[in-house]
Formats: structure tokens, C-alpha cells, sequence
């Protein structure tokens, strides 16, 4: 899908960055300006995880989702970005979804994390908040 199908949608978006591990969630505000951080939901496969992703969508009013895809510096695309593309697939069949090229967000979100002195096990809980809010906040900022 493209950003202009979310762009005609009216309504909070949701933004995600997948992971194995943890995956990590992110709601805009009703005017689409900000991103804010609401958490991770934790791995289980790609059907439990987009189950888990659909109900933070329905649980903040969400109408599309801004999932990251992970592209190499390259430009192409590895294992894990198709499995980004088959949990697309999975959530589209309830929401809209834009896949969103996430080069450089967790570096951001590491080098933010950094500069804050955030260290050990309450890192490792928001690094992935922190990638889905720039993943979104990226797609908002393209949407203006």
C-alpha cells in the first residue's frame, strides 16, 4: 500500500518494528503530528504477533499501521524483510498497512538512548518503543 491510501484514511496510526524477540509499538495522536511510544508486545510467531498488533490497533482506535521494513544499506532486502512482508500481509487483511523503510531507526533510537544514559534491562525494554515512535514519526512527517 502506499502512504497516500493512509494519507485518505482519517484517524490514529499505529507504527511497528518487528522483531523476533520483542516487537515494538507506537500510536500517533488524532492529528497525526506525533508519535508516542505504548510499548512492545513479545515475540511468538508471525499469526501471534500480528493478533497482538491488530488488538493495540483496536485498543487505540488505530485505522492503518506504519510497519518498518528492514532494508540493508544497499537498498536490497534480506530474510527478515520478508518476514516483514508476511506479517504485512497478515495484518492487512483487517488494516490498512504502509511499509515504511527503516534504515537507520534503531541506530537512532541507540544513539538517543545513549546521549539519555539508559543502560541494561530497562533498554532493552524500550529500544524497540523508541523504533516503531521514529518509524511513525517519519511516516507522519511524510504524510504532511
Amino acid at each position: 500500500m502506499s502512504l497516500e491510501t493512509v494519507k485518505a484514511t482519517t484517524g490514529r496510526v499505529l507504527g511497528v518494528d518487528y522483531g523476533e524477540a520483542r516487537t515494538g509499538l507506537a500510536i500517533s495522536d488524532a492529528t497525526r503530528f506525533l508519535a508516542n511510544g505504548i510499548g512492545n508486545v513479545q515475540g511468538g510467531g508471525l499469526e501471534k504477533t500480528a493478533a497482538r498488533v491488530l488488538e493495540a490497533a483496536a485498543e487505540q482506535g488505530a485505522v492503518a499501521v506504519v510497519l518498518g521494513l528492514p532494508v540493508n544499506m544497499n537498498g536490497t532486502e534480506g530474510p527478515k524483510a520478508a518476514r516483514v512482508r508476511e506479517l504485512a500481509a497478515l495484518i492487512e487483511e483487517k488494516l490498512p498497512v504502509y511499509l515504511m523503510d527503516e534504515r537507520m531507526t534503531t541506530m537512532s533510537a541507540a544513539r538517543y538512548l545513549n546521549e539519555t544514559n539508559t543502560r541494561g534491562k530497562k533498554r532493552k525494554g524500550v529500544i524497540d518503543t523508541l523504533s516503531a515512535q521514529i518509524i511513525l514519526q517519519n511516516a507522519l512527517d511524510r504524510l504532511r
